[in-house]
């Protein structure tokens, strides 16, 4: 009998090499090597545009770098406005990396590092708190006057403090939430469907031309899993210039 095959196999951390500090354990990971991949990929793609200074005739590489600079630059300068220019490089390495690692996921028998809760999480929590440190350092202690709206009641000023507090805390998580259940879901279905598809093709006959129902669906979710990867990479990053803006602003 053929062993099955978990959808979530696919998603398995594994040790690539073993490090031990006392009792923490800071192995490198499939996890980690793939986001060095990312991290790399974007170094050598921007490399390649400003090595030599760049061109006056633009190369394919050059001519999408541009686009995606200019495209970072009109998300900041809309959402954030002047007072988001210092904050420009920040945004798009973030957009960058993700879409990098989005991508390199979709490559059979790659990892998808932003499947994982734990890589996705620790994103957003380093936004929330650099978030939180901007807003501190423009307005210091006025930065708590967010939590609670103006002409609201005093009467209420209890009630909305925490509400507007549990609302600003839940961002730290709803950022990673939002692009680890993309991320996992879409690759779990692709992965169920694809098995499903072989499966019936080895079972020969009238299942084998069956088989390709599935098959052309696994092709229609690969082109809509592309799709996802970049979207996701640029809500969590115009997520970040929103609440990057609600710092600044005390919106």
């Amino acid at each position: 009998m053929a062993p099955l095959f978990s959808p979530l196999e696919q998603f398995a951390v594994s040790r690539l090499l073993p490090i031990h500090w006392g009792a923490l354990d800071i192995s490198f990971t499939n996890s980690a090597l793939y986001l060095v991949l990312a991290a790399t990929a974007v170094l050598w793609t921007t490399s390649l545009v400003f090595h030599g200074g760049g061109r006056l005739v633009p190369t394919r590489w050059q001519s999408f770098v541009e686009m995606v600079y200019g495209f970072v630059a009109g998300l900041v300068s809309e959402q954030v406005g002047p007072a988001g220019r210092r904050y420009f490089a920040m945004l798009y390495a973030l957009f960058l990396l993700l879409l990098s690692a989005n991508l390199i996921g979709m490559i059979p028998y790659s990892f998808t590092a932003t499947s994982h809760l734990a890589v996705t999480f620790g994103l957003s929590l380093s936004v929330f708190l650099g978030v939180t440190i901007v807003g501190f350092a423009q307005h210091g202690l006025h930065f708590f006057s967010f939590l609670l709206p103006k002409g609201a009641p005093l009467a209420l000023a209890p009630l909305l403090v925490v509400l507007e507090l549990v609302s600003y805390s839940f961002r730290a998580v709803s950022l990673g939430v939002r692009l680890f259940a993309n991320m996992m879901a879409g690759h779990t279905l692709v992965k169920i469907l694809s098995g499903f598809s072989w499966t019936m093709f080895g079972a020969g006959g009238l299942l084998a031309v069956g088989g390709l129902i599935p098959f052309l669906m696994v092709l229609a979710l690969t082109g809509l899993e592309i799709g996802v990867a970049c979207l996701q990479a640029y809500v969590f990053t115009i997520l970040t210039a929103i609440y990057l803006n609600d710092a600044i602003a005390l919106h």
